[in-house]
């Protein structure tokens, strides 16, 4: 991703209910959903994972609380390949 959307959001809600709030801003702001949010590595002590189409993803530039929203064309290629494996 080289260019994308900083959110940010330091309350108690659950990570994924932070991100699905990101990324309809996102929606509404850019009139296209992204599939790439980039977070500090605290905030996934599990690991990477996915809310929904969007691939979340550890990045130690980003700070906590931060969410780096965008758009990946690898991350899109991925998450195709892993739904038809599945």
């Amino acid at each position: 991703m080289d260019t994308g959307m900083l959110w940010f959001d330091d309350s108690d809600r659950p990570l994924t209910e932070k991100i699905t709030t990101a990324v309809s801003y996102y929606e509404q702001k850019y009139e296209r959903a992204p599939n790439l949010c980039a977070v500090h590595p605290s905030m996934l002590p599990d690991g990477e994972t996915s809310v929904g189409p969007v691939d979340v993803r550890i990045a130690t530039a980003v700070m906590p609380h931060h969410f780096w929203l965008g758009i990946d064309d690898r991350s899109r290629v991925a998450h195709s390949e892993r739904r038809k494996a599945a």
